[in-house]
């Protein structure tokens, strides 16, 4: 060593990390031939940890605050060093800086639908998606067991892990709660709780702590929904006994107002047909009531009166009716009426 370079090394160094970028975890403060002098200045901002690491361990771990690297400030390296010379003997050493902000806003999601045993449909494949954030928790067990001694660590590095962690443990959470489909989709909030607390003790083991976890969707791939949405729809149509159907099929009739409105001549053309149309549902409601009545046969029902031969005045009210039934709209109403009166002046 030349005496240039020993006079250099001497002055003491100010180590510290200003983080100019966004996304970088763990830095390791670069260091000509790897060595800090005895005595230099370590400065730890807030939201950071320095890890000082001796020939691969960890020797010490410093929070936020200016701190002093002599003998009497690193104990554990005094044994291990022989520092009592003239000139005391450089630090063969690293400091790696670790950023202990809480990583905000970090989307979640199953690229391929995870399956999971479920109480209602037995065996399901799910698709969920979310955000979370997390932070280094302990930068000691985050430098063991992920980063180690690269220059820099970024987000992407780590969250790339982070991926396959979260869907094995999503995997195993939901499989284990026995939460029914049904109830996830319905109570994503459940869902999230249910996997956080497992979520939380799997990023513990790498020094990681989670902050937040949430679920924004959660669905059936599209061949799966299509296949429970028949199931729900045959669920429907078997729930409706036969006092129901009678209501079902007047429900059907009055549902084809509006469409019937489409048509040329509007709901004025149908004006004069609104009674019969009434009277054909109740007809049909009355022979579906008596052929689904235990004992009861199905019998021939009276036919009913013409519509043409009701006088406007009864075709108004029943308009009037269906208007306050809520099946026409106001606009409807208003121009049957209107069309009616005009038959009714003329």
């Amino acid at each position: 060593m030349s005496l240039g370079s020993f006079i250099k090394k001497q002055f003491l160094d100010v180590l510290q990390w200003n983080e100019e970028g966004e996304g970088v975890l763990a830095w390791r403060y670069p260091m000509e031939d790897f060595e800090i002098q005895n005595g230099a200045t370590l400065v730890v901002r807030e939201s950071q940890v320095a890890v000082f690491v001796d020939e691969g361990r960890v020797a010490d771990v410093f929070g936020p605050g200016t701190h002093r690297l002599t003998t009497s400030t690193l104990p554990v390296l005094t044994n291990l060093k022989n520092w009592d010379k003239l000139f005391a003997s450089p630090f063969k050493s690293d400091v790696y800086f670790f950023s202990t902000r809480v990583q905000t806003g970090r989307k979640w999601g199953t690229p391929q639908p995870v399956t999971i045993r479920d109480k209602d449909f037995d065996m399901i494949r799910v698709r969920a998606f979310g955000m979370y954030s997390y932070r280094i928790a302990d930068p000691r067990l985050f430098f063991t067991e992920i980063s180690g001694t690269r220059a820099v660590y970024t987000r992407e590095e780590v969250e790339d892990q982070l991926r396959g962690l979260m869907l094995a443990t999503m995997a195993n959470s939901l499989g284990a709660s026995k939460i029914a489909f049904l109830d996830m989709a319905a109570n994503q909030t459940l869902m999230a709780q249910q996997i956080r607390g497992d979520l939380a003790t799997a990023f513990g083991r790498y020094g990681i702590g989670l902050d937040e976890f949430n679920v924004a969707s959660v669905s059936l791939p599209e061949e799966l929904q299509a296949a429970l949405d028949e199931r729900i729809s045959a669920g429907m149509k078997a729930s409706l006994g036969a006092d129901k159907m009678g209501g079902f099929t007047q429900f059907q009739v009055a549902s084809s107002i509006p469409l019937a409105a489409q048509n040329e001549g509007g709901i004025a053309g149908i004006g004069a047909g609104a009674g019969a149309g009434i009277a054909i549902g109740q007809a049909m409601a009355q022979g579906m009531q008596g052929a689904f009545a235990p004992g009861v046969a199905t019998q021939p029902q009276p036919a009913s009166v013409p519509a043409g031969s009701e006088s406007i005045e009864d075709r108004l009210a029943k308009l009037k009716g269906l208007l306050d039934k809520g099946l026409i709209s106001q606009g409807d109403y208003d121009s049957t009426k209107a069309e009616l009166l005009k038959k009714l002046i003329g």
